[in-house]
């Protein structure tokens, strides 16, 4: 039996490479063609927003102004105090405000009973709440106090769409899960990195389990205007740091980021047309290209750019303050200041 698998596997390792490579140059044009095909129409009969229920997660604006009604959960009752008005201001015509912790399953249930009791329905789940950490995994000294990153970027999102899917599912809604860039292998951002992975691979597998019914868009956005661009995040002790800019700084190097209202508004246009998956800035979508194809070059570079006894004498780093490039590729709407901690 074991001489005859071992057969079995031989076979398959000669024919499957030659079987794929013909069936790819005679599939891929008619698939890539009705590709084209669908995206141009799901363009032109886009969804309209209009009345529709919205629950996001680690509450952040852009959608309010397309006239669908929302209910915006967060942890910090002050800071969502502030998305609320600013949805209405957009014109937003019903907000529910919902204090919670998507990382404790109970405010998972209750946030999304609270929206069906005050809406009646739930259209739209999009879950956007997370946290970051940066530093070496060496460096750790309490590898457990990273376990809540994985309880609120990936358990976080996992527990309110077990919640939301019957309601969902009622109203053939869709869900958006901001996922990150998980592929690229960032270094001190490895838990954080495998809590996006996580995502990414749990979405792709419900949007098979779940079918058609319910449409599944998976967010990959590159360095998005947010408190982790500004400097905030775990670090070695797995406490989180008020601000750390000059971290900040050599983590982000000379990367452009994309400002929250872009970065919105790019999430609800492509929700709307039923895309699959959306990575923001659409430049972006060139880097994991070159993580497919030239790995090693990718990992040399990360090391070249990134790695020093001491972060503040990176080259990332000494790159953005030599040339001064901080103050053209960083949004400066969100002032530190303005950056409130747990």
């Amino acid at each position: 039996m074991m001489a005859l698998l071992d057969l079995i596997h031989k076979f398959l390792n000669v024919i499957a490479p030659p079987f794929t490579f013909f069936s790819l140059c005679f599939l891929l044009p008619p698939y890539s063609f009705s590709k084209l095909f669908l995206s141009f129409f799901n363009f032109i009969f886009s969804e309209d927003l209009a009345g529709k229920v919205v629950l996001i997660t680690g509450a952040s604006s852009g959608i309010g102004e397309r006239g669908a009604r929302l209910s915006l959960a967060a942890r910090r009752e002050s800071s969502l105090r502030e998305v609320v008005d600013r949805a209405l201001d957009y014109g937003s015509p019903d907000v529910l405000m919902i204090p919670g912790d998507v990382s404790n399953v109970e405010d998972c249930a209750r946030i999304v009973e609270e929206t069906i009791n005050h809406f009646g329905r739930l259209d739209h789940l999009v879950n956007n709440a997370g946290i970051n950490s940066v530093c070496m995994f060496e460096e750790a000294t309490d590898i457990t106090a990273f376990r809540t990153i994985m309880d609120r970027n990936f358990w976080g999102s996992a527990y309110t769409t077990r919640f939301a899917l019957p309601y969902l599912r009622e109203s053939r809604g869709k869900k958006i899960a901001l996922a990150s860039a998980p592929w690229l292998p960032t270094p001190r951002m490895s838990f954080y990195n495998a809590s996006k992975a996580a995502i990414v691979i749990f979405y792709e597998t419900l949007r098979v389990e779940i079918g058609p019914e319910i449409r599944v868009t998976i967010v990959t956005p590159g360095f998005i205007e947010s408190e982790m661009t500004q400097g905030k995040f775990l670090l070695k002790e797995g406490k989180m740091r008020e601000v750390d800019q000059d971290l900040r700084d050599v983590q982000l190097s000379a990367i452009p980021v994309e400002t929250a209202g872009a970065c919105a508004a790019a999430i609800v246009k492509s929700a709307c047309r039923g895309d699959r998956y959306l990575t923001e800035p659409a430049w972006f979508k060139v880097i994991y290209f070159w993580k497919v194809f030239f790995p090693e070059v990718i990992e040399w570079c990360y090391r070249l750019m990134y790695m020093n006894s001491s972060p503040q004498e990176a080259p990332s780093k000494k790159i953005l303050d030599l040339t001064g490039a901080k103050n053209i590729l960083y949004p400066s709407t969100l002032h530190t200041s303005e950056i409130k901690t747990d």
